[in-house]
This record gives C-alpha cells, structure tokens and sequence, in this order.
C-alpha cells in the first residue's frame, strides 16, 4: 500500500485530487509532510460540508500551510478529452502569483494551456457551484426537456454564481471566464459530467441512491448542493436553481416539479 507521506516528500507541487467531502480526512495526516517550500494545488470542486468552507480554505487548514502556498485549479476540464489531448484551457488561481505562475508552469503542455488569476474566490466558486447547475440541466434532460431548458438553466445559472461570488468578495471577470461560463458549459452540456449523468438518471425516474450507483465516481454536486444553499443563505444570496436541486435530490421533491422551481422567481429585469 502507497505511503501518502513518503509520496509527497521532496515534491515541489502536490496535487490534491480527492473527493471534496473527504479532503480534510486525507489531507490531516499529510501536515508537516509537504517541503518548507512546496505548494499545494486543489483540484478538487466543492464546498465542505458542516463548515461551508472552500477547497483552498480546507487545504491550507488540513495541510497545515499559509494561503500563500495554495492554488486552485478550474476550467473546463472533462478528464476524457485532456487523456486524449484533446485541446483545452484552464485557470490556476492563487493569492500569490508566483504560486499560480510555478503551478501554471509545472502543467502546461502543447494541448493544455493555463492562464493565471488571483480571485481564488470566484475560481472556486464556479467549480464548486456549477456542479450544482450541471445537475438541474441533467434531471431536465431526463424529464424529456430541450436545448431552450439548457440553455436558459445554463445562463441562469451562471447569474447565481456571479450573484453568490461577488457577495463573497470575487471579481465580476471572473465569472464569463474559463472557470465560469467555460466550465459550466463543459460540465452541463457533456454525456461524460458525472453530474449531468447523475442527474440524467434521477430525471429518469432513478432514485438518488440507485443514481450514485449507476453514475459511477464522484458527482461532488450532489453532497456540495446544500453547502452551496447553506453558504448563499448565510450570505443573503437567492439561488432558486441551488435551492430546487436541493429540494429534489434531499428533500422529496418530484423531479416533475423542478422545472416550474427554476423559473419561479418574480418576473424582473433581466440583470438583476
């Protein structure tokens, strides 16, 4: 059995690749482990239960690290498609920009182009929320809805997280960005999302056990759904697309009602 210690000695970057929820139990033994000047980089996309912390925040905790040695990684990014080197771009954010900059570094390659950006904030959020979006776009699919559905819950749902980042101190350019739009188009619109899928299947009758089983891996938007709501309801931020997938996946709601839940705002201006 691999030592996870004796796997990040001497490393100068250590990628943190693991469901969100379970991080900080992975990461706990691992502190003190890293090189004084190795830097951590998250690539994982949620938010934690319990404490509605980020990834950054968890892995810096965990880790036993200052911010400054922690980046996040974000775009739209199906693992599928970069095995097979397919072209595709990213976003490494990190407070410090030569942390950004040494994780940009360490990945670049002729078909993976990342760019650099130091609102870990709005990065992180996208991640982490439009797993939640991906989800919505899924059970519509499923419930035999079309390309208008998509691509209104896809645009919408971008609106909810610009609307909870910049609550939380992101910058606005962030969000039309790789690790906004970009990602929550790959991942709501791709066969290969895990939470499309997930929610593909729920759409179609599944249960929310009976889904998890036939989506296989981790589709983190479902566990992250509530931290999201509960971390939006903190902030006095409304997130009707969030709050409906909450209610269906958790809460007993009939998938058949989703859909009238993400409309269900009073009619207003557009941008607000």
């Amino acid at each position: 059995q691999a030592d996870p210690a004796a796997a990040v000695a001497g490393a100068d970057v250590v990628a943190v690749a693991v469901p969100s929820q379970s991080a900080r139990a992975v990461l706990a033994p691992l502190a003190g482990a890293l090189a004084p000047d190795a830097v951590a980089v998250s690539l994982m996309k949620g938010v934690e239960l319990a404490t509605d912390r980020r990834m950054s925040e968890v892995v810096a905790d965990a880790l036993g690290l200052g911010t400054h040695r922690v980046a996040v990684l974000s775009g739209p990014n199906l693992a599928a498609e970069i095995a097979a080197r397919q072209p595709t771009a990213t976003v490494v954010a990190a407070t410090d920009a030569g942390t950004a900059q040494r994780v940009a570094d360490a990945c670049a390659t002729g078909y993976f182009r990342p760019y650099t950006n130091d609102d870990v904030v709005g990065v992180e959020l996208c991640g982490a929320v439009k797993n939640v979006i991906a989800l919505a776009v899924g059970i519509s699919q499923g419930r035999g809805l079309g390309y208008n559905t998509m691509a209104t819950v896809i645009t919408r749902g971008l609106v909810e997280i610009t609307r909870l980042g910049l609550a939380l101190g992101a910058r606005a350019e962030t969000f039309p960005g790789l690790a906004g739009m970009g990602d929550l188009m790959a991942t709501c619109a791709s066969p290969d999302s895990r939470n499309h899928k997930l929610g593909l299947h729920v759409g179609r009758g599944l249960s929310l056990e009976e889904a998890v089983a036939a989506t296989g891996g981790t589709a983190e938007g479902v566990k992250s759904s509530r931290s999201v709501l509960d971390l939006a309801e903190r902030a006095g931020v409304e997130m009707p697309i969030t709050q409906a997938v909450v209610q269906v996946l958790h809460e007993g709601l009939p998938v058949d009602a989703l859909a009238p839940l993400l409309l269900g705002r009073p009619r207003k201006p557009e941008g607000v």
